[in-house]
């Protein structure tokens, strides 16, 4: 029997406080944070639903959600002859529990009271800071075909690899027999697995790899519920996963496109900046499975006497006479003349100031919103609505591998300028 889209309830965990993106955290939650210049992290899981015809929803959050509760009343707006919506749970205290999301398990028990009561047949259970596409509908598919309890997606890994992940040890039939949470180096022998599928031959030439999973999950509505009733374990990946294989039929779907978890600076940084190569490894560019986002009806950009290369540049940006390498432009994004901007994903602002701001600025000797004139910007991220003045020189000048500054951060050396931070002209960091 398989499963109907209209018959799956899709649950996106929106983390904790989301310390490894911080200070891009600092005022919005994880999901919320700005993406390849125009997008929010949480319209990727949120995408992947829509296009796989899942159009219930919920979002479950319990820091910073005003901006992230904003962009979705305001992008995933369905018909009202349509069952279909996408909906904030945020964590609330509660007579009967008084205590916040403990863990993504935890998160899920809590706000079962919330859909205990909509007319579906089975959860699916997604990550709000992973980057990639699937047709959940397959996913859904494997989960009936294979008569599991338990569906975990997994990707093939190296063992160079391996010790990053939650690594799963499956038979020939797909059925998970171990699960380790981030095992050493040392301690990958007999974990790997066969693979099945469409898999790469020559970055897996003997067939077999380490199987990682990816957070997600299908569980039917009523196993979901009756598991969470009988533990009270915190988390999925930690405990439920494990304690339920042996116990239960606990499957892996095989994946085998493009996926990365952007939850650390690193990682975030690196997945924006594929996305100047000539061929990116996530493709934005599917007109069969798009990315939605806000319509925010901004003007093209303007660039004046600017040398562009290997660079994303959003709506409604002024650019004149930079010279840009590598580097995503986000939104409304002001750059001056003689700025130097490498490596760098800059983030663009909310608004645009009046041309009374601009001048209220100079009187007050502060930057306007955007980047000045001769600024040199190398692999940095600047968070929205920054005001960085003319020859600003931001090149994580001492070398730092992380660092706590007044105005600045740097994280695995690459410097995070935050949000509405004031940098002013002939600063050095």
């Amino acid at each position: 029997m398989s499963i109907a889209p209209g018959d799956v309830l899709a649950l996106v965990l929106g983390g904790g406080k989301g310390e490894r993106l911080y200070p891009l955290t600092r005022h919005r939650s994880k999901p919320a944070v700005p993406l390849a210049g125009k997008y929010r992290i949480v319209d990727i899981p949120l995408s992947n639903c829509i296009n796989s015809d899942i159009r219930r929803v919920f979002v479950l959050t319990q820091f910073n959600s005003a901006s992230l509760n904003r962009h979705i009343a305001r992008t995933y707006r369905f018909d009202n002859f349509s069952e279909g919506f996408v909906n904030i749970l945020a964590a609330e205290q509660t007579p009967e529990n008084p205590h916040w999301f403990q863990g993504t398990a935890d998160a899920v028990r809590q706000s079962i009271r919330h859909f205990a009561d909509i007319d579906v047949t089975h959860i699916l259970i997604l990550s709000g800071d992973q980057l990639y596409q699937m047709d959940y509908r397959r996913l859904l598919q494997f989960h009936t075909g294979s008569r599991a309890d338990i569906t975990v997606p997994t990707i093939p890994v190296s063992a160079d690899q391996a010790p990053s992940f939650g690594i799963l040890k499956t038979n020939e039939d797909n059925q998970i027999l171990q699960f380790r949470e981030k095992p050493a180096r040392n301690e990958l022998e007999g974990l790997e697995s066969e693979l099945t599928g469409e898999y790469d031959t020559e970055q897996f030439p003997s067939g077999k790899a380490y199987l990682a999973s990816m957070g997600i999950y299908v569980f039917s509505k009523e196993f979901l519920t009756k598991i969470l009733s009988e533990t009270d374990e915190h988390d999925f990946g930690k405990h439920i996963i494990p304690s339920s294989i042996g116990q239960y039929r606990v499957m892996s779907f095989p994946f085998f496109g493009y996926w990365t978890d952007i939850g650390t600076i690193r990682s975030f940084y690196e997945a924006n900046l594929d996305l100047t190569a000539t061929l990116p490894q996530f493709n934005f560019y599917n007109s069969r499975s798009p990315i939605y986002t806000r319509t925010r009806l901004l003007p093209g950009s303007k660039m004046n006497n600017c040398n562009l290369h290997q660079c994303v540049i959003s709506d409604g940006c002024f650019l004149n006479g930079a010279d840009i390498k590598h580097s995503v432009i986000g939104l409304r994004s002001r750059i001056g003349d003689g700025t130097t901007i490498t490596n760098s994903y800059i983030m663009g602002a909310d608004y645009y100031e009046t041309i009374e701001e601009i001048k209220e600025n100079a009187q007050l000797g502060v930057p306007n919103i955007g980047i000045g004139n001769h600024a040199t910007i190398v692999n940095a991220i600047i968070d929205k609505n920054a005001r960085i003045g003319d020859n600003v020189m931001i090149i994580n000048s001492r070398g730092h591998e992380h660092h706590d500054g007044e105005n600045f951060f740097v994280r695995d050396k690459i410097v995070v300028i935050p949000k509405n931070a004031v940098v002013q002209n002939g600063t050095i960091i």
